[in-house]
């Protein structure tokens, strides 16, 4: 240990650490036996063939509480592991005591039906038109595999008929699920899953290795960039392709600047250490490899291209060097996979596929309806399809400016590039008209691993913890059935009352305003 570092839990803290990892188990449970009932199940629910089990399939209003509830325990987990985790504490738990919470409260989840969305039978359908050798980017499920195939079936109905917006080395991997599965969507849900779950890991494993890079804790960041409920309840119990693409994008960052020293704004460049240039081009080449899973990640090339120029000697031509670099390895890495899967460059075309649903937790959707209905009101007519497209438009360009501006400033050394990185793939998100919960996740998972302001973090959380609330674990509007969803709510809120009345009598001190308290507080 060296001097500063924190000390471990005390045994009263170690057994509050117990009562909160317990607390987010049952949660998990809860969620998993709900989901039953109320997850995006298959339409051949194999559920129903299970004794016992199918009860929950036949209840879905109970099965939808007793998911809140689960969901409730989970956040309220998460909330309490925060106060060991909080950094500047004396004692703050280790990286492996978070290891090993994060593994029992996601063991639950792994085997479960599709959470929050369905869109992992859109991967699973649109994997199956590129196993079958027709274009995913020129024809939707319905089209190319037939209303009638049990793979379509399973795809929301706004999604059947419109091309693939995911890149060519997710779906191609996608297609060989498919060639092991076949029409067996159950077990191909569970292997897209597999495939969230690698994601997952690379995830945990960038994350404390960045965070060192960065002098935030490692604890901290496993807490909020891996730990956070959007993770568990989206990347793993929804299976979105997010963890792959994430993972990804941090494990090339992570495996880009191993090499590259320490530097401070002044600093005189040390010689270029043996290996350097070629970990730089591996980390190039996966990052590259998550933008062909989701575009998003091709944001952090523009960033670790800063940190390679002011790696260099931090001058303008060292800047340009750095982006032609970046530039060279994008473009062979990404016709290499365009060409090589067979997929060629159709996903660029398709990338405004998510546009085409507006989502209520969008800044940028609600806006465009109140212009919608400001018209309306004003008797000029119902536009506001075409509201929301001028703002879509003016939301890409203030999230391209503010990206530019991370950019330039990063590299004047004003912030640390993965903190702009985190700020720009957050202005992106934000300004979608498609905007979901989980996307925010490009943003914070990065800012996790460099962020040290206690404001980002307080932030950080409220949102987190109320994103993962609002969005029904069906994923289902509930038209003409909105009773259900605050009943399940209210009855969920009551069980959660009830389990921390007993985590309250079972360990007090995990309620203490005491407890989160750092070092100079105390003092």
């Amino acid at each position: 240990m060296h001097p500063g570092d924190p000390e471990p839990l005390n045994a009263e803290e170690s057994r509050g650490l117990r009562v909160v990892r317990w607390l987010g188990i049952v949660g998990a449970l809860f969620l998993a036996f709900g989901s039953l009932g109320a997850g995006a199940a298959p339409i051949l629910n194999p559920v129903f063939d299970i004794p016992v089990l199918r009860l929950f399939a036949r209840i879905p209003t109970v099965s939808l509480a007793i998911a809140f509830a689960g969901m409730g325990m989970m956040v309220a987990g998460w909330l309490l592991l925060g106060r060991f985790s909080r950094p500047g504490r004396t004692r703050l738990a280790s990286p492996g005591q978070l290891y090993r919470t994060l593994a029992m409260w996601t063991i639950p989840l792994l085997v479960i039906p599709p959470l929050f969305s369905r869109d992992v039978y859109s991967y699973l359908a649109q994997s199956a038109i590129v196993h079958r050798g027709m274009d995913p980017y020129a024809l939707g499920p319905a089209q190319a595999l037939g209303v009638a195939d049990p793979l379509t079936a399973g795809v929301s109905n706004m999604w059947r008929e419109t091309p693939a917006p995911y890149g060519p080395l997710f779906l191609d991997v996608g297609s060989w699920i498919s060639g092991l599965v076949g029409t067996q969507v159950a077990v191909g849900v569970l292997l897209m899953r597999g495939l969230a779950l690698v994601g997952l890991a690379l995830i945990v494993w960038s994350l404390p290795r960045l965070a060192r890079r960065f002098g935030v804790q490692p604890t901290t960041a496993l807490w909020l960039g891996a730990a956070n409920p959007l993770v568990l309840f989206h990347l793993v119990a929804g299976a979105h392709n997010e963890a792959l693409g994430i993972g990804l994008m941090l494990a090339g960052l992570e495996i880009g600047i191993r090499k590259l020293p320490m530097r401070v704004s002044g600093d005189s460049p040390p010689p270029l250490a043996k290996g350097e240039l070629m970990w730089i081009v591996l980390g190039a080449v996966v990052i590259t490899g998550a933008a062909m899973v989701k575009i998003h990640a091709v944001v952090a090339l523009g960033f670790f291209g800063v940190m390679i120029a002011r790696r260099w000697h931090g001058k303008l031509m060292d800047l340009v060097k750095a982006a032609a670099l970046m530039t060279l390895v994008c473009v062979a890495v990404t016709a290499g996979i365009c060409f090589g899967t067979g997929l060629g460059f159709g996903w660029v075309s398709a990338l405004g596929t998510p546009g085409m649903v507006w989502n209520w937790i969008s800044p940028l959707a609600e806006l465009g309806q109140l212009g919608g209905i400001l018209g309306i009101t004003l008797g000029l007519g119902n536009h506001t399809a075409g509201v929301i497209a001028i703002l879509g438009i003016l939301g890409y360009a203030v999230a391209g400016a503010i990206t530019v501006k991370f950019l330039w400033d990063s590299f004047r050394w004003r912030y640390r590039p993965i903190i702009g990185l985190g700020v720009s793939l957050g202005a992106f998100m934000v300004l979608h008209v498609a905007m979901q919960p989980w996307w925010l996740l490009w943003a914070v998972i990065p800012l996790a691993a460099s962020a040290g302001t206690s404001r980002f973090r307080a932030v950080a959380t409220a949102v987190s913890a109320v994103l993962a609330m609002v969005i029904p674990p069906t994923g289902s509007t509930f038209d003409g059935r909105s009773y259900i969803v605050s009943q399940a709510y209210i009855a969920g809120g009551i069980v959660l009352l009830l389990t921390l009345v007993i985590v309250w009598r079972a360990a007090p001190m995990l309620f203490s305003p005491r407890l989160g308290q750092t070092r100079h507080e105390v003092a």
